[in-house]
């Protein structure tokens, strides 16, 4: 629970009544929630939404259907699902939208599906549905080792593109094991260069996917190609970038936001084909989330800690009870 704005370590961990679910809701026995860094904003107050305090945060939830709602015509209780909750998952209860939930197949285990919808969902609706991402194009991937940005590496390749993977030092060979075609430091000067060089006569990336915003934005849209797309995805850096308006007129490029919370709200059946196409690649054994961690309902102060201070690669996700291990 969080009963004040601050740091994780303000979180306490209580028996509280179970929540009900209302009018087109559901509510769900949460096996797994992942942990990402809108949790880490969300509790010190610093999202762009507020849930009136006390509240859970966890807004990535995989179980099973456990009550639903007035109007709910399914799926019905005992249903393994995925749903997005904004907040309320850090708990053994939640609930959610009914047209948030989404079922998940038979033979993907709980801790794997809570890692698909944010950054596996938010990733192929940027580079599928925003970025038109065509085969043989090559993409420009900020903050690559964490858990968007991994995600991006993966569905990149899946989708027949070159990737150029820009993370710290450290975590280059994370990015290079998750399929990368080049690595380069972003936290060395000149790294702007060096990607110029690794694309070679081909003059700039044509895509590139930014969670990380800061300083980093105007070098990664100065290394795009005429006509390539810029993929504005979070700001994990802590800074939203000023960007000057003549580059995209110069290089003929496309500054794309990408909303995949909105998306999945305005559009859930397109939701739900996007999210059964991420389900479809994991049983075909071609996508596998990279779960950095699994955490107890004990631990989701560690948890939230250990996002904070960049020491994860890949996602986080917290757990109710032992869980098989993630595919």
């Amino acid at each position: 629970m969080c009963r004040a704005f601050g740091p994780p370590s303000g979180l306490t961990l209580e028996e509280v009544p179970a929540p009900r679910p209302g009018p087109g809701q559901v509510l769900i026995r949460v096996e797994a929630c992942a942990v990402n860094f809108p949790d880490t904003l969300i509790i010190q107050g610093r999202y762009q939404t507020r849930p009136p305090l006390p509240f859970s945060p966890g807004g990535e939830v995989a179980g099973a259907v456990a009550e639903l709602g007035e109007g709910v015509a399914g799926p019905p209780p005992g249903t393994r699902v995925l749903a997005m909750t904004s907040h309320g998952g850090f708990a053994e209860m939640a609930v959610a939208g009914a047209d948030a939930v989404v079922a998940v197949p038979e033979g993907v285990d709980a801790v794997t599906a809570a890692a698909l919808s944010y950054a596996y969902g938010t990733t192929l609706h940027a580079l599928r549905d925003r970025a038109a991402l065509r085969p043989g194009e090559t993409v420009l991937v900020l903050g690559a080792a964490g858990g968007a940005g991994l995600a991006a590496v993966q569905l990149a390749k899946l989708m027949g593109a070159r990737v150029v993977a820009a993370a710290s030092a450290g975590k280059l060979e994370t990015c290079r094991d998750a399929g990368a075609d080049a690595v380069v430091d972003y936290r060395q000067e000149g790294w702007r260069e060096r990607v110029r060089e690794l694309t070679g006569s081909t003059g700039g990336v044509d895509v590139v996917y930014d969670p990380v915003g800061g300083p980093y934005s105007e070098p990664a849209l100065r290394s795009l190609n005429w006509g390539g797309r810029h993929l504005v995805v979070g700001f994990a850096a802590g800074e939203i970038p000023r960007i000057p308006l003549n580059l995209p007129l110069l290089k003929g490029c496309g500054i794309l936001g990408v909303s995949y919370g909105a998306f999945a709200k305005r559009e859930p059946n397109a939701n739900r084909a996007l999210v059964g196409r991420l389900f479809a690649w994991v049983l075909e054994e071609r996508l596998r989330p990279r779960i950095s961690a699994t955490y107890g309902l004990e631990d989701a102060a560690a948890a939230l800690d250990a996002l904070l201070s960049r020491n994860v690669t890949g996602k986080v996700v917290l757990v109710t009870e032992p869980q098989p291990a993630a595919r």
